[in-house]
């Protein structure tokens, strides 16, 4: 069985997003099969970085969850689009229409059926990693992921609001007991050493460091319009990204 990889943060605005798709874009590289599903249900978009934001989608993790379709029926294989040669990826996303959102805020949905679609993808596509692009802060839905999850990776910005959120974050989910739980620090400015800041997170939050990203004006003009490990391998970001990979796979 593959493992669960949940990637969250206490805020929006962390860059969550980007670094699910580039991590699990990099798994893929690496000849792994791989699922990505965007839980942020009241406000989605990890599929635009795969380029499915102009695409019509005929179904989404939204027609599962009120039970439309199948959870298999929602998968859209990205590999071909993504230069794989080995690997797979398959991205299950959620609507990014104004009235299915609404929907949810009005009616809400099982929780439950979320962690059933997240077996079946499991089964169903025989995958090495399913990573889940959390909804920010604190609520059942990011419980439930978290609480399901093999591997947790905290996404924070050097930010004091970002600080405070993420030691509650943190003392909620180890109460979970997930195997292993990871900090990623991202858009450090560059005038900071990785290395104090990682002495500093580890001092802080009495969780490893799994990764530094810098600020760079490289990704950001990228503009989330594509993902850019694919075509910047030698890139810093994709670097660190690697570092992330090792520290998600080693024992």
């Amino acid at each position: 069985m593959g493992k669960t990889i949940s990637i969250h943060s206490f805020r929006g605005g962390t860059g969550k997003s980007n670094i699910v798709a580039n991590l699990a874009t990099y798994c893929a590289m690496k000849g792994a099969r791989v699922g990505v599903i965007d839980t942020d249900i009241q406000s989605p978009g990890v599929h635009v970085i795969f380029g499915l934001g102009n695409k019509k989608l005929k179904n989404t993790l939204n027609d599962f969850l009120f039970k439309k379709c199948s959870i298999d029926d929602v998968a859209v294989d990205v590999s071909k689009s993504l230069k794989l040669k080995d690997g797979k990826l398959f991205m299950f996303p959620a609507a990014l229409d104004a009235n299915e959102i609404t929907k949810v805020l009005r009616e809400g949905y099982e929780v439950t059926m979320m962690s059933e679609g997240f077996s079946e993808i499991m089964g169903s596509k025989d995958l090495d990693y399913l990573f889940i692009d959390t909804h920010p802060g604190l609520n059942e839905e990011t419980f439930l992921s978290v609480a399901l999850s093999d591997i947790l990776f905290v996404i924070l910005r050097p930010d004091e609001q970002d600080y405070l959120g993420t030691a509650v974050t943190l003392e909620i989910s180890k109460k979970f007991e997930i195997p292993k739980i990871f900090l990623i620090v991202n858009k450090l400015l560059p005038k900071y050493k990785p290395k104090d800041v990682e002495k500093q997170m580890q001092k802080t939050f009495h969780v490893p460091v799994a990764g530094i990203i810098h600020f760079s004006e490289d990704f950001a003009d990228a503009a989330s319009k594509e993902v850019f490990v694919v075509n910047h391998p030698d890139h810093p970001f994709t670097k660190v990204i690697g570092q992330i990979y090792e520290k998600m796979i080693e024992d």
